[in-house]
């Protein structure tokens, strides 16, 4: 008889983001996996496969409700144009708060994997697609109602933007402090809007 598992997968998934997002695929180790999902070993490995199969995991379901997440307050906005100001806005918040500083979660597995791993390039590649296609549509909502500037293509424009998105999560993960910095990126950013 089979025994039945006794922990959540979706919340064994979240812990494991926290913990890769916090310290890096190469920085976790099989033990702090271990210790900070609070499962043993064996679990671990039953569930998920080896690290590289969990971090994958991880990874997708990140994505998932991130993407969710930025759909949602799209689809949901009367100004787009306010509606990514609050975006950028909430970014640097996280950005000056975070002490531990995480930056993104997908940019840094970009940075650190992408070019070695093709099960992770594949993730981060496909979360830029659907990305590139979610701000694409905002623009294009926010063009046609008069909200966004028409000098650019709606594809152009989503392209820069989350461009400037990442960037400013990389500045994050590097453990820029100064707003500044921040504030002038945003500026110039929404000067092309």
């Amino acid at each position: 008889m089979a025994r039945t598992k006794e922990f959540n997968e979706d919340q064994a998934l979240d812990k494991a983001i926290e913990i890769f997002w916090h310290k890096g695929y190469n920085g976790t180790s099989a033990q702090d996996l271990v210790t900070h999902l609070g499962l043993s070993r064996s679990s671990l490995y039953d569930t998920f496969g080896d690290k590289q199969k969990l971090f994958a995991q991880s990874l997708q379901r990140y994505q998932k409700n991130a993407q969710k997440q930025v759909m949602e307050l799209f689809d949901q906005s009367e100004n787009i144009k306010e509606t990514l100001h609050d975006i950028f806005k909430q970014a640097v918040i996280e950005s000056l708060e975070d002490r531990i500083t995480k930056g993104c979660f997908m940019v840094n597995s970009s940075v650190e994997l992408a070019m070695h791993d093709e099960e992770i390039a594949k993730i981060v590649k496909n979360n830029s697609k659907v990305m590139e296609e979610v701000f694409t549509k905002a623009v294009q909502k926010g063009q046609d109602s008069g909200d966004i500037s028409k000098a650019n293509s709606a594809k152009v424009l989503a392209r820069f933007i989350f461009n400037n998105y990442s960037g400013i999560r990389v500045l994050a993960r590097s453990g820029e402090r100064d707003k500044q910095v921040y504030d002038d990126i945003v500026k110039a950013l929404f000067s092309m809007l």
